[in-house]
């Protein structure tokens, strides 16, 4: 039998799909990425924003056509949608046999048995519960780096977003299973772990009643074989001086963090359920440069949000200007259903939305080449990716580089490089937000 699997969403989304990857692997079952070829298709969708509902909506539609034609025989629908819309996508698409909620992928074995045998239905769990497929994995990301999902759901609350109902209150994975999977990883040859969850900066305070990133991020840094460790997703009102101390004086941990602000004017941090104001903000980011000059971090914010003025566009604007994040993402607001923002008053129309995007983005542009030149006489260490074809050049990442959402390093050399190879390289120009760099004296793989 030949699986096709399709991810979509979140590089935590994606753990679920490497984890139900592994127990199919583990059960004979091979996989392909021909949907001629497939005897089962299994999808595991997003719906976080319209967008990610759309594009997972139309990929279930086009993935039932190989069902009607016969060459598939069982498609299954799994993760956030198949969640919050788990009875009407059976009622709706009578191709789909089988629907796993968010805490049910450790059912995909059964699932995919059952519905070979004909039986269409809907397999959930509670969202208090926290599955466990153990160590076997199947990573998918090239085999050099890795994402670790370190804890499930959120209690935040904030007034735009679903996760908690498709996900359920958070749960931190007990650090012993993480550490075993993190070891695991290594073992595969795993060099940069990146830690996600839908916030990680309270990990362990459900189970060892305390902000307990930092323990975590020392048993992860004693592992042999990792070389890099990334932190995203950190809540910027959780920040904390152990983890601050912590990634100052490991040197695996990579100087970078992910902080998802969203706004900067407290009108609208406050109607969004946020916990921060802006002088909150601007404390935070001092505090973490001033212990890491080099740290450099991300951010994400939304454009648009109900109720928003002109003015607080422009206080966004401002705060922006005065920050400089390094690395910066902007999402028009989706009016998502079953939220609070979503029946709130004076909505915000769509052409508005997307020039307060568009203009957030101008502006980040600009800070994002000028930092990129500032780089150029840098040595830094930086990770291959590949080699660029019919060129001597290896596309790179650097520690202020996730992969998938930041620039890359175009590294020109004579030399054989491998992807996860480490090498020292020397800025010698900026693109945009890429930079590009030669093989330094000091090089070694």
């Amino acid at each position: 039998m030949k699986i096709l699997f399709i991810s979509l969403g979140c590089d935590k989304n994606l753990v679920d799909s490497e984890e139900m990857l592994g127990l199919l692997g583990s059960r004979g079952y091979t996989f392909t990425d021909d949907e001629t070829q497939a005897d089962v298709i299994v999808i595991n969708t997003c719906c976080f924003i319209n967008d990610a509902k759309e594009e997972s909506v139309q990929t279930i539609l086009e993935m039932a056509e190989y069902k009607k034609a016969g060459s598939c025989k069982a498609l299954i629908v799994t993760g956030c949608m198949a969640q919050r819309y788990r009875q009407e996508i059976l009622d709706e698409i009578e191709e789909v046999d089988m629907v796993l909620g968010t805490t049910a992928y450790d059912e995909i074995v059964s699932a995919v048995e059952e519905a070979l045998q004909g039986k269409r239905e809907v397999e959930e769990k509670p969202l208090t519960y926290l599955p466990d497929t153990g160590t076997g994995r199947m990573v998918t990301t090239g085999g050099h780096f890795a994402y670790l999902k370190i804890a499930e759901g959120c209690d935040k609350h904030c007034t735009y977003c679903i996760i908690p109902k498709l996900r359920g209150a958070y749960r931190s994975v007990p650090m012993e299973r993480l550490v075993a999977q993190a070891e695991e990883l290594a073992r595969q040859g795993v060099k940069e772990l990146i830690l996600v969850a839908q916030e990680t900066t309270v990990y362990g305070v459900d189970l060892y009643g305390r902000k307990s990133l930092h323990l975590l991020l020392k048993k992860l840094c004693a592992i042999a074989g990792l070389r890099w460790i990334r932190i995203l997703y950190c809540y910027p009102e959780e920040i904390y001086d152990e983890l601050i101390e912590t990634m100052k004086t490991e040197p695996k941990i990579c100087h970078y963090l992910d902080l998802p602000i969203q706004h900067a004017s407290d009108p609208v941090l406050k109607r969004m359920g946020r916990r921060t104001t802006r002088e909150d903000l601007i404390r935070i980011i001092g505090k973490l440069r001033e212990a890491m000059p080099d740290i450099m971090l991300r951010t994400t914010l939304i454009a648009g949000f109900p109720g928003e003025t002109q003015q607080q566009h422009e206080e966004l604007m401002d705060f922006i200007d005065e920050i400089e994040f390094d690395r910066l993402g902007v999402f028009p607001y989706s009016q998502e259903e079953d939220t609070p923002a979503a029946s709130m008053p004076d909505q915000i129309d769509e052409e508005t939305k997307l020039t307060w995007q568009e203009e957030l983005m101008e502006l980040q542009q600009e800070i994002a080449f000028d930092r990129a030149q500032d780089m150029v006489g840098r040595t830094v260490t930086a990770m291959v990716e590949g080699k660029v074809a019919d060129e001597n050049a290896y596309v790179a990442r650097t520690y202020g580089d996730a992969p998938n959402v930041d620039g890359l390093l175009f590294i020109h050399t004579d030399e054989t490089l491998m992807s996860g190879d480490f090498v020292r390289a020397k800025i010698t120009g900026a693109a945009e937000y890429d930079l590009i760099g030669e093989i330094s004296d000091e090089f070694t793989k």
